[in-house]
């Protein structure tokens, strides 16, 4: 228990949000998203972590309570620029004030955590009882890296690329110092106020030179520029910089097939079963048979059917479905079942506190109690 314990309160918030984002990448969340760390001291500590769908004032009272130093809200407590922060209430931040006050931080995954494996979608297709074939549509992941391309006469290529490394460069998985080196031709022709390294001034020079590229975190970009300026010998050292776009990942959504046909109304009766519902909102007839399906945790809109791999399915399980996306899926004659955002998303807490535990040995991880749907079904 001892070690446990000192294990737990060895902790700090920022220990916490690094897993989060390793679960839940940054940079697959959506452009309008607003995700990762919201409030607090990554430098604060934190003995135990409350999970919830929504960061309400009674969720951060149970926080508070069970000495928990982070809440994990997947909707974003904050969305927009705020004015000011205030005692209860204050508009466009609930919450923040009472967990700021109390020195709680907030983290939240929301889409990052929808498109990530292992997430939101995959938690609802497992439920749903469908063998994942791929995603709805794929994420475009932010740049977060940049490539930079230096010309170098070949007696200083390795200099400059050492030097390059040594500022951060160069770093491609577990692998260091990779580079490539293509030899060519270079000219310049040098006005009256430069001194060239090579040839004359107000003469066209022809030298060999060293295509040097390597790959740079974007953050180490300025330390890697400066390094080429100081270790390159000429006067002005030629180099590119260009962004890399990362691969596309599997992103929002998850398309498959049941492990077991079903009609649209026992597929319904069971997922009402399941997340202990009162009532789900269906479109489409009961006796419809369902082989193929597109799951979307929150809200659907009409995604599913602008995109080419969920187009083709029988229904779509969602967590809402606003009246006229209802009227566009029936017209379409895709059916689909609804069965609350709050619902459809909260069955993630379980599984990412599970991840959390297992990489966080001793941190007290808790899913909310307090954590309730905005609205019941009488």
């Amino acid at each position: 228990m001892g070690k446990r314990r000192s294990a737990a309160a060895a902790y700090k918030v920022g220990d916490v949000a690094r897993h989060l984002a390793d679960i839940a990448p940054p940079q697959l969340a959506q452009d309008w998203d607003n995700v990762g760390l919201l409030a607090g001291d990554e430098r604060a500590p934190c003995p135990a972590v409350l999970l919830s769908v929504d960061m309400t004032e009674a969720v951060v009272e149970e926080a508070r309570g069970r000495g928990c130093g982070l809440i994990t809200a997947y909707h974003p407590p904050v969305f927009r620029s705020i004015s000011r922060i205030q005692p209860a209430r204050s508009a466009g931040a609930p919450a923040i004030w009472e967990a700021v006050a109390a020195g709680i931080a907030v983290y939240s995954p929301h889409t990052a955590l929808d498109a990530a494996a292992g997430g939101t979608n995959d938690v609802l297709a497992e439920l749903v009882g469908v063998v994942v074939e791929g995603p709805i549509e794929y994420a475009d992941p932010r740049p977060t890296s940049c490539k930079v391309v230096v010309f170098v006469p070949p007696a200083q290529v390795e200099r400059v690329a050492e030097a390059m490394f040594a500022a951060g460069a160069g770093h491609i998985g577990d692998y260091t110092k990779c580079s490539f080196r293509l030899a060519g031709r270079g000219t310049f022709l040098g006005g009256q106020t430069t001194q060239p390294t090579v040839g004359r001034k107000g003469r066209l020079e022809s030298v060999d030179e060293f295509r040097l590229e390597t790959v740079v975190p974007s953050e180490r970009l300025p330390a890697v520029v400066e390094a080429v300026r100081r270790f390159h010998p000429y006067e002005e050292p030629a180099f590119d910089i260009y962004p890399v776009r990362p691969e596309p990942v599997p992103g929002i959504g998850r398309v498959g097939r049941l492990r077991q046909d079903a009609t649209l109304g026992l597929l319904a009766l069971s997922l009402k079963r399941r997340l202990r519902l009162k009532a789900v909102e269906v479109v489409g007839s009961p006796r419809r048979p369902v082989r193929r399906v597109a799951v979307c945790a929150g809200s659907a809109g009409r995604l599913p059917l602008e995109r080419k791999a969920s187009a083709e399915c029988d229904a779509v399980i969602t967590g809402e479905l606003r009246h006229h996306d209802a009227l566009a899926f029936a017209a379409m004659g895709v059916a689909a079942i609804a069965v609350g955002h709050w619902a459809s998303e909260r069955p993630v807490l379980r599984s990412l506190a599970g991840r959390l535990r297992e990489r966080l040995p001793g941190l007290g991880v808790r899913v909310s109690a307090a954590d309730k749907p905005p609205s019941t079904v009488l």
